[in-house]
């Protein structure tokens, strides 16, 4: 270890001694800040909803630029021919340089976090999980940078290759244009790219629910950094003028690429590519807040319950679309048969915390602003009539009203998001009976495809604003007021004011 603390020591000093290393590795990621502050500067939020994107960013400019560079810069100068003439092992040595790079890489991540904050972006929601996230994604982009450095015979290959990585990354992967712009032949292209997963598992733990809905993200890096560290680890040369073009290295090189649409198909097969799928895994699905299988209702009971209740509303007996690639776990046939056998596989524990940026619900002791008392008003008086809170299915009449809720925290209304859930809970438990208002929120935040969305389209009438454009965010977020007040009711959660 003495050695391998010397090396990170040396790359360090030589490190903070270079100018140019410290504009590129310091200075620029700033600027993409500045940058992304510019232009979301007028978000309720500042820089929160895009800095999974920025360390992505500035964990690419160290890992595929700063990284090779320096490996083939002293290459060239001789110097890894002289570590071969030392008693260290190759993987010492790499590692040490890999460390080197995390330790600058992540100094240059908190400096745009703390100017992040400075500007008024809150903390991270989950920051333990989101230094996890950060380190094995820079792990699998390092990677990247040694398979670079393995190919790369002088600097300006470098910047070349990494370049060949890190434009097509930004443009369609997913890392700085949005997966909700792109067309659908670059919302595919972008599941093949590393890029989309490493925002997914950063972005998660700022503003969503954390590494519990990240599992496929994490295995897509996990995959393609290891494949591509024993591919630039087998690549290695210590010579500048030695070239190696084996076949050996073109199949390890074909091992690297090969993760890459590996990775590609799965999401595919999985249905993990739509851009509406992409952005409801922000707060996961019905799947990640269920702890095991539901079991089935015995047939027996089935048959007896229809025979003393009527026949359920049409969204009773809805199903997720053929489209959806991820039906909610197994559970009983209509909302009428759920009960505590089903509630009790919920983990509430996994929702996002009520203080936090998704899904907030301000507490007894929280006063709206002033200024936002006549809004809350004006919501609270007009569910009364309003028209989507009178249908007669009381599954889909609770659907439409936590879209009171849900939207406005979509839109990051920080003036009203807090404090329209109460309103809403309140609501919901005065219009559907006590016995029956746990079955229809678990059937809800269960079955979050279901119903109608057409409730966004009146929300005007509330004094608030719709949602344009795909509205699966919008569902997400009914999902997880439908878990927090069912788990209110239950005792599983604080009790609501």
């Amino acid at each position: 270890m003495g050695a391998f603390s010397s090396q990170v020591r040396l790359g360090l000093t030589l490190a903070i001694r270079n100018r140019m290393a410290l504009i590129y590795g310091f200075f620029f990621p700033l600027i993409f800040l500045v940058a992304y502050w510019g232009l979301y500067r007028h978000d309720e939020v500042p820089i929160a909803l895009h800095l999974g994107e920025l360390l992505t960013v500035t964990i690419l400019g160290g890992a595929c630029f700063g990284l090779p560079t320096t490996l083939v810069s002293e290459r060239e100068r001789g110097v890894w021919r002289r570590y071969r003439l030392t008693p260290a092992p190759l993987w010492l040595l790499i590692a040490s340089a890999l460390a080197t790079r995390f330790i600058l890489v992540l100094a240059a991540a908190l400096l745009q976090i703390c100017l992040a904050l400075a500007l008024g972006m809150p903390l991270p929601a989950y920051p333990f999980g989101l230094l996890a996230a950060f380190t094995l994604t820079a792990l699998a982009f390092m990677g990247l940078g040694l398979v670079i450095a393995a190919l790369a015979g002088n600097v300006p290959t470098v910047q070349a290759l990494g370049q060949c990585i890190f434009l097509p990354m930004l443009i369609v992967g997913g890392v700085a244009v949005r997966l909700s712009t792109l067309p659908a032949w670059a919302l595919h292209t972008s599941a093949f790219f590393p890029g989309r997963y490493a925002v997914a598992a950063l972005q998660t733990n700022v503003t969503g629910n954390g590494l519990a809905v990240t599992g496929f993200d994490l295995l897509a890096l996990a995959l393609i950094g290891a494949a591509a560290m024993i591919a630039g680890l087998r690549m290695f040369r210590w010579d500048a003028d030695k070239r190696r073009a084996s076949r050996g290295d073109r199949l390890w090189l074909a091992l690297a690429l090969g993760v890459w649409a590996l990775v590609g198909i799965l999401a595919e097969q999985q249905g993990r590519v739509s851009v509406e799928e992409a952005v409801l895994e922000n707060v996961g699905t019905s799947r990640d807040f269920v702890v095991a299988e539901v079991p089935a209702t015995p047939p027996q009971a089935r048959s007896a319950k229809s025979a003393e209740t009527p026949v359920p509303a049409p969204e009773s007996t809805a199903v997720v679309p053929a489209s959806s690639p991820a039906p909610a776990p197994s559970g009983p046939a209509d909302w009428h048969l759920a009960g505590p056998q089903d509630f009790k596989k919920i983990a509430f524990e996994r929702l996002p915390p009520d203080s936090g940026l998704v899904a907030p619900i301000a507490t007894a002791d929280e006063a709206p602003d002033p200024l936002a008392l006549e809004r809350l008003e004006r919501v609270r008086q007009g569910l009364e009539t309003w028209a989507p809170a009178q249908v007669a299915d009381p599954v889909q009449r609770a659907r439409n009203d936590l879209y009171v809720a849900g939207v406005p925290d979509l839109l990051q209304m920080s003036d009203v998001e807090r404090f329209l859930p109460q309103i809403v809970f309140d609501q919901l438990r005065k219009d559907i009976s006590a016995e029956d208002l746990p079955k229809v929120l678990y059937w809800v935040a269960m079955h979050p495809d279901g119903g109608s969305d057409e409730a966004i389209d009146d929300l005007e009438e509330l004094g608030l604003p719709g949602v344009m454009g795909p509205r699966k965010a919008a569902r997400a977020r009914v999902m997880l007021y439908a878990f927090k007040f069912l788990g209110r009711l239950i005792g599983d959660l604080p009790a609501a004011s």
